[in-house]
């Protein structure tokens, strides 16, 4: 037993000592850092928001033969609802990202001016009576065409500057009493803002976005007989500037894959 002993003794230490003479082997396990948001690719989502528009109204009013009776310089406020859908694509490279959407909005946005041509002014001197004037103007609908540019300020975060072409659909309604007129128009315009987007899981985003939206001129002319006058008229020429501003809230999805990964 003792011999055996022994035996195993020696052996463990000669084990032993032929080990050592041979690194330990091992394996790196290679770095890994999270995956990082790609902004790249297409994207199509919607949005909701509030506008606050005004209209900034002159009316002219005028008889028959093109004599200036009254002047009426107003600022009208075009308030409401807006809410629709974009699309677009975006490029990126390291942290920058720039691209080019398209949206359309309903709107629910109206108002307008009410004024009085005095007596004795639109109607024959002496007369007692006036003439009440009320305009009306609604936003039905528009639309923009926009670049994009912007930084990932982390690499889900996106601060972003817009601007590009606006167009839309601006109603007119004009009552010099007893009778109505309207006018429909589509105007080319401008737009202009900028917004911050952040990604919220998978392909999606979400965003908040300010819009400043100039929608051009519109002008009319409405023609209304006047009893007091006999076979007399008076012309209303009506000459607004029609502007937007909003702020809305949006949701977008990505279809090129929400991430990059990285090692």
């Amino acid at each position: 037993m003792k011999r055996t002993l022994i035996g195993i003794a020696a052996t463990l230490f000669t084990t032993g000592a032929f080990a050592a003479d041979f690194p330990m082997q091992y394996t790196k396990a290679p770095l890994y850092a999270p995956p990082i948001f790609n902004w790249n690719g297409f994207y199509v989502g919607g949005n909701i928001g509030y506008s606050w528009g005004r209209s900034s109204e002159t009316s002219v009013l005028t008889n028959s033969a093109g004599t200036v009776l009254f002047t009426e310089a107003e600022t009208s406020s075009l308030n409401g609802i807006v809410g629709g859908a974009q699309v677009g694509y975006n490029w990126q490279i390291r942290n920058f990202v720039w691209g080019i959407e398209a949206d359309i909005q309903g709107a629910d946005e109206k108002g307008g001016p009410a004024f009085v041509c005095p007596a004795g002014v639109c109607v024959p001197a002496g007369s007692l009576a006036v003439v009440p004037v009320t305009m009306n103007q609604k936003i039905d609908w528009f639309g923009t065409v926009r670049g994009r540019a912007g930084v990932a300020v982390t690499p889900a975060v996106l601060l972003y500057a817009t601007g590009g072409f606006a167009y839309g659909e601006v109603d007119t309604r004009e009552v010099i009493a007893p009778v109505a007129f309207s006018k429909t128009t589509i105007n080319p315009g401008w737009t202009a803002g900028a917004g911050i987007e952040g990604a919220i899981g998978g392909g999606w985003t979400a965003r908040l976005e300010y819009l400043y939206v100039d929608l051009g001129k519109v002008n009319g002319s409405f023609v209304t007989p006047i009893p007091a006058f006999g076979t007399g008229v008076i012309v209303s020429n009506l000459n607004s500037h029609v502007t937007d501003n909003l702020v809305r809230a949006g949701i977008n999805y990505k279809f090129n894959g929400p991430v990059v990964a990285r090692y």
